[in-house]
């Protein structure tokens, strides 16, 4: 299973925040949240992402790691700040949790502004699609022309319900934008996008992928996957190194662990059999790459969620 194809098996939101925030100008969010993937829909008016203008219609992907600002039109000064957990403050620490808040999944400095956005927010890198996730710009936009209005108006109803299942359908219409939104701005032509993975068109790179993803736990050294694709090992890593962006077992390094996230969801599966599924002897070298990527060890991954909060988006906004 190549990434793409892994990635469009998810993302997998799990009690995602997710709300439609209403702004009337002039209004400026700085967003710190660390999340590993946010998606932003404008369904009214316009506003800013980093400078970005974005129409009503359009559909941004924000790609976690550094913070960004989100503004009104006219990119006024950030005067609200969101950090970890979506904890909402103005820049001195006073706590707008209780002001902003305008009803079930509706937040914002008014309850009918000329702005209105669907944010919807993957904590975690293993919820966000993995290597796909990583593999977006900082900001990925979709123009109203290209995007899903009847997704995105799904998405918004859904948000404004108050019963039980209400949740789920949430993350899952979350999950659905997020994959469609990846797969129109692939489609769309854009000279000015890095190297990925994503992107690539040279063949002999597109063929070495394919081998690493093919077969994830063959002990794989640059100089065997150039044998493998009939060039010299110098040849592959320079090809590999442009094409990707990252050298070939640092790239086998991240997929193998992305596969490992996955099958440590799968219940009775022990860390020594995903080790060994992925590539790794034993599972000490496993456990040490796995935290060394994503902060915590196999065991905690496994058992780590995001807990509901008392406004009912698991969020504290």
């Amino acid at each position: 299973m190549d990434p793409l194809t892994h990635f469009l098996d998810g993302p997998r939101a799990v009690r995602a925040f997710a709300l439609s925030m209403h702004m009337s100008a002039p209004w400026g969010i700085t967003v710190r949240d660390n999340a590993a993937l946010t998606v932003l829909a404008v369904t009214r008016g316009r506003a800013r992402i980093d400078g970005v203008l974005l129409e009503q219609g359009d559909v941004a992907l924000v790609r976690g790691g550094a913070s960004y600002e989100v503004t009104d039109a006219a990119g006024s000064t950030p005067t609200i700040d969101i950090g970890p957990g979506q904890q909402c403050t103005t820049l001195d620490g006073h706590d707008l949790r209780e002001e902003f808040r305008r009803g079930i999944r509706r937040w914002g400095n008014t309850a009918d502004g000329e702005t209105s956005l669907l944010v919807g927010t993957y904590e975690r890198a293993d919820q966000a699609g993995g290597l796909v996730a990583r593999a977006l710009p900082h900001l990925a936009v979709v123009p109203r022309e290209q995007s899903d209005e009847a997704l995105v108006g799904l998405l918004a109803r859904e948000l404004a319900h108050d019963d039980p299942a209400a949740q789920v359908v949430v993350d899952r219409l979350l999950d659905v934008l997020v994959v469609d939104t990846v797969r129109r701005w692939l489609e769309r032509p854009d000279p000015s996008r890095g190297p990925t993975w994503l992107t690539c068109s040279d063949p002999v790179v597109i063929e070495a992928l394919e081998r690493l993803h093919g077969a994830p736990e063959t002990p794989w050294t640059v100089e065997s996957l150039a044998r493998e694709v009939r060039v010299s090992r110098a040849s592959l890593a320079a090809r590999f190194r442009a094409g990707v962006g990252e050298p070939p077992m640092t790239y086998l390094t991240r997929w193998r662990l992305t596969l490992a996230g996955d099958l440590l969801q799968t219940p009775g599966t022990t860390v020594s059999h995903v080790a060994r599924t992925v590539g790794y002897s034993n599972a000490f070298s496993f456990s040490t790459a796995f935290k060394r990527q994503v902060g915590i060890t196999p065991t905690e991954f496994r058992h780590h969620r995001p807990a509901l909060s008392d406004t009912g988006t698991g969020r504290s906004v």
